[in-house]
């Protein structure tokens, strides 16, 4: 018998991947939301966390935001993690992709690309050869990452951005919508416009 699937996470976040899973014929057995005034999602019982230890089976964490997620993921480490990747996406046979990550449709993930734990490759994101994203990184809707880029642990790389091959991205750094990335981009970096341009620092995570 197949191990039950939970996802955490009511939102948006965990409608589309609700959706997912059930475009791998697969089945979500239960979602863990603290909010009180939910108590179904698409017609699929919502749990509180206080009850998440009753269960036994695989959690997928269906949160967009980088440091919720990391900060659930550490709460419930002893916890089975799955991944998932739309039908509809492109993998590469030769890329890794970590557990409690996901892969929307239309995202291309091209060879010798190494995707960490917990980590959103979002609709029709692209990420070329050789690329190494770390944990917790969110690459948006129609992004593109091209070869050999390397972005640090929880960085958000906005919708439609574009990172030119070989840039080192650093930590918890946020890209905006459209960004275009033609060069190194330290820890802590809020970069926007074409080209990008750093605007800020953020404290931390």
């Amino acid at each position: 018998m197949a191990e039950k699937l939970f996802l955490y996470g009511a939102s948006g976040h965990g409608k589309v991947l609700f959706d997912l899973i059930q475009s791998n014929n697969q089945s979500v057995d239960g979602v863990v939301d603290d909010n009180p005034l939910l108590y179904d999602l698409l017609g699929v019982p919502v749990y509180r966390s206080t009850e998440l230890n009753q269960f036994q089976g695989k959690l997928l964490i269906s949160i967009g935001d980088n440091a919720v997620r990391k900060g659930i993921a550490r709460t419930w480490s002893s916890k089975k993690f799955f991944k998932a990747i739309h039908p509809k996406a492109t993998v590469s046979s030769y890329a890794n992709v970590g557990v409690g990550s996901v892969v929307m449709a239309h995202a291309v993930v091209h060879a010798d690309v190494q995707i960490g734990v917990h980590c959103i490759v979002n609709t029709g994101a692209l990420v070329e050869h050789d690329c190494s994203i770390g944990d917790f990184v969110h690459i948006s809707p129609n992004a593109a990452v091209a070869g050999n880029v390397i972005i640090g642990e929880g960085t958000h790389v906005g919708i439609g951005a574009c990172i030119i091959q070989g840039i080192q991205i650093g930590k918890w750094v946020t890209i905006g919508a459209g960004a275009v990335i033609i060069k190194d981009v330290p820890d802590y970096a809020v970069v926007v416009g074409n080209p990008g341009k750093i605007i800020k620092y953020k404290k931390n995570e």
